[in-house]
Formats: structure tokens, sequence, C-alpha cells
């Protein structure tokens, strides 16, 4: 009778100590569902939005020291964090379009951006690289953290008002001006 309880006893004495070493590397691997900048330069906030996102299994790549690209659905973002030291911080979202060269440094071009800021509040649209790229910003303002659903939905949000804005655009445009893949594939993916 001693025997077996001493046989149970170090039964429960080694599945408690396996147990207690299998906990710490689950913590380190389990998906976050925030993310916490606070205190941080923008390369630091990049990094740790980078590996939160891996964590929640996006489809992320860094392209710059404080850029991350996303893949939400069919879109991509550049996502660019501005940790500012008073604790308001912002998360910009960035969208980029090619413009055809027939399209580049006209008049229309320039008008059709002109309106959209004015008309718009979800986004501001910027021309660069002398005509040929349009990029798209939206913003949002947090504390310190901010959940990976907020992220998430922000996404959506400014997706959405992009594709509102597509089907305002004359027939054609869509011939124009298109997306910019910041994100690279490996074939046959």
């Amino acid at each position: 009778m001693r025997k077996l309880l001493l046989l149970s006893g170090l039964l429960v004495l080694s599945a408690c100590s396996a147990t207690g070493t299998e906990t710490k590397p689950a913590v380190d691997n389990a998906v976050p569902s925030t993310v916490d900048m606070s205190a941080m330069t923008n390369e630091q906030a990049a990094e740790t939005l980078y590996t939160s996102l891996i964590k929640a299994n996006y489809l992320v790549t860094k392209v710059g020291p404080s850029r991350v690209a996303v893949q939400l659905g069919d879109h991509q973002f550049v996502l660019q964090p501005s940790m500012n030291a008073d604790g308001i911080d912002r998360i910009l979202a960035n969208r980029f379009y090619a413009v055809h060269p027939q399209l580049q440094g006209s008049k229309e071009l320039l008008v059709m951006i002109g309106q959209l800021n004015q008309k718009l509040n979800f986004a501001k649209f910027f021309i660069r690289e002398n005509g040929a790229v349009i990029q798209v910003q939206s913003s949002a303002t947090f504390v310190n953290v901010m959940s990976l659903e907020e992220i998430r939905r922000f996404l959506i949000w400014t997706d959405e008002g992009l594709r509102q804005v597509g089907t305002s655009m004359p027939e054609g445009t869509e011939n124009l001006i298109k997306a910019i893949p910041v994100m690279q594939h490996p074939q046959g993916v």
C-alpha cells in the first residue's frame, strides 16, 4: 500500500512539473489580442506590431524600419506607427496606386485628388513620384495599446471607403489607376 501511495505521489508530482515547463512556451506563442506600444519609438512599435500580426496569423512583411505591410483579404496596406511622447499615438494605413502614363500630371488627376480631399474625411489622397503614384493614407488614433480587432476593423473601414470611391469614379478609371502590390508572394501561391 505504501508503494502504491508513493508511486501515486511521484506521478502527481511529475505531472505537475511537466505541466509547469510546458506552460511557459505556450504563453510566449499565444495569439495576442492587443498590441502594447507604450513608450516605444516608431521602429520599436513597428517591430511589435509586426510580431503581433504574425502571431495572429496575418500575412505580413517588414517594408522598412518603421513600416509593416499586411494583407487583409485581397488588399495590401502599409502600416506605419507614429508614436508621440504625449501618449496620443497613431497608426497610418497606406495604399498605393499606379497611375497610367496617359493620366500622369494631368489636370484631371489634380482636380480629382483635390475633390477627394475636400469631400472625404476617412483618408487623405496624395500625388507622388511626379504623378505616377497616388498614396491614400488613413489613420487610427490610440493611447499606448490597440487591439488587433481595432486594427482589423480600421483596415476594413478604410478598404470600404476606397471601394466606394472606386464605384463613384467614371467608367474606365479602373484601367488607369491600379493598386500597387507592396508584398511579393512566391509564384504559384
